[in-house]
């Protein structure tokens, strides 16, 4: 009897342990402003990306500690265990640094295109009139690489959505390279200068989406993506309230 009870105790130790597992977990961002995707405002973030991960989280009972980082050292953090998930992120992105890691992607969350927004006089002009392009510092304009490694392209680096897009209307870059989205949105809303840049669809530009992932947590992810699928209803009203995927069509 003293064993069996000895058992049960343990047992219950043992439940009791399980149920208590920490169910707060670390997400890494980018430290910039990418409204109305995402951005980091005031040390909160906030955008379409925080509401569906906030509703994920909500559904499940976990806590979501968001970290912003800078964007190379967010991919030291994932494979270092420093973050539990990661947002945005892609198989495309930084493939040298997670090459051989078994990271885990999620379902499609945010689709987004990045692309050239250049003056209205200049729309049309083809890609050899693009000699200096803008980009958000960390970004890589993949659309572009064969044109950066011959040299035929000079890109310069912003670490401010905003100031590259204010660079490009004053002439001092021929494009800037971002998404057409957020790029539409600051125009309308920061800048108070709407139609001063516009998305040339002729030139170099790349289609895809943002994605949730982790290398510790791969479980976490394959319930994101069975909530997703359960909830598209509730994740496209998101994204259509904050104009997360303006321009993608």
């Amino acid at each position: 009897m003293r064993t069996v009870l000895i058992a049960l105790v343990m047992g219950g130790v043992a439940t009791s342990a399980a149920l208590a597992k920490p169910r707060t977990f670390v997400v890494g961002v980018e430290e910039l402003d990418y409204f109305p995707s995402y951005a980091v405002r005031d040390g909160e973030y906030v955008g379409a990306a925080r509401d569906i991960l906030d509703a994920f989280a909500q559904a499940h009972g976990y806590t979501l500690t968001f970290r912003p980082l800078p964007i190379k050292r967010l991919y030291a953090e994932l494979l270092s265990g420093g973050i539990d998930l990661k947002f945005p992120d892609n198989p495309q992105w930084a493939g040298d640094v997670k090459q051989g890691q078994p990271v885990r992607y999620s379902q499609p969350v945010i689709a987004y295109v990045d692309g050239v927004m250049v003056l209205p006089d200049r729309f049309g002009g083809g890609a050899d009139a693009v000699r200096t392009l803008g980009t958000v510092s960390g970004f890589t304009p993949f659309a572009w690489l064969d044109r950066i490694r011959s040299g035929q392209l000079v890109v310069k680096e912003n670490p401010r959505i905003d100031l590259l897009l204010r660079q490009v209307m004053m002439g001092r870059m021929d494009g800037a390279y971002a998404s057409v989205a957020v790029a539409y949105h600051t125009l309308e809303g920061e800048l108070k200068a709407p139609g001063a840049l516009v998305f040339d669809p002729a030139l170099p530009h790349s289609r895809d989406f943002y994605r949730l992932s982790s290398l510790n947590h791969p479980e976490m992810v394959a319930q994101f993506d069975e909530w997703m699928a359960a909830n598209r209803e509730l994740i496209e009203g998101i994204k259509l309230r904050h104009g997360a995927e303006k321009g993608v069509n």
